[in-house]
């Protein structure tokens, strides 16, 4: 029975962290795009004495889309700030501890405050439909600011994913590191 239910849980977590890891990859193409959009936009202004208000919020739109939709994956590959000067030495269980702890007391707490607060807000801009305030801007802002749920949510599903690989070490059925294939269970 304990081995049916360590195999539910590492296969959520499995699930949980493809969502992660497709999403970030995915929103990862941003950054080329803005590249190109920003490389277009200064062609533009300093070769054809041109501008263009829609494609420089386009870039304000993906790269806020880059960080906020991109923290899921970035806690997924471990990539978000800590103290390394205390965290790196321990065990692996030390870690599924610090992990646990910090996941329960800070990081769903904090996301769901984020969720929280933001939801009026973006109900608001939806109800509006709201755009830009500048002329010849992108009419879209409502979906800009969507992206103010989309990252809590995505951080408290992956945030489920490293409680459960915590609760999997503590248990001595899981590890934390990820394996030579790519799996970290």
């Amino acid at each position: 029975m304990a081995t049916d239910n360590n195999n539910t849980l590492s296969a959520v977590v499995r699930g949980i962290d493809q969502i992660s890891e497709w999403s970030g990859r995915a929103i990862s193409w941003l950054t080329l795009a803005m590249v190109l959009v920003t490389f277009l936009i200064v062609v533009m202004r300093y070769v054809f004495n041109t501008g263009n208000v829609a494609l420089q919020e386009s870039v304000v739109y993906m790269h806020s889309f880059v960080f906020l939709l991109g923290a899921a994956y970035t806690l997924k590959h471990d990539g978000h700030v800590r103290v390394d000067i205390f965290y790196r030495p321990m065990s692996e269980k030390g870690k599924a501890i610090i992990n646990l702890l910090g996941t329960l007391l800070l990081l769903l707490p904090v996301a769901g405050f984020i969720f929280y607060i933001a939801w009026e807000y973006v109900i608001s801009s939806w109800q509006l439909l709201e755009g830009s305030q500048e002329a010849g801007g992108l009419p879209f802002r409502y979906i800009l600011k969507t992206a103010l749920l989309l990252m809590p949510a995505m951080i408290i599903l992956q945030g489920i994913a490293e409680l459960l690989r915590s609760i999997l070490v503590l248990t001595g059925k899981g590890h934390l590191l990820e394996e030579e294939e790519g799996h970290a269970l």
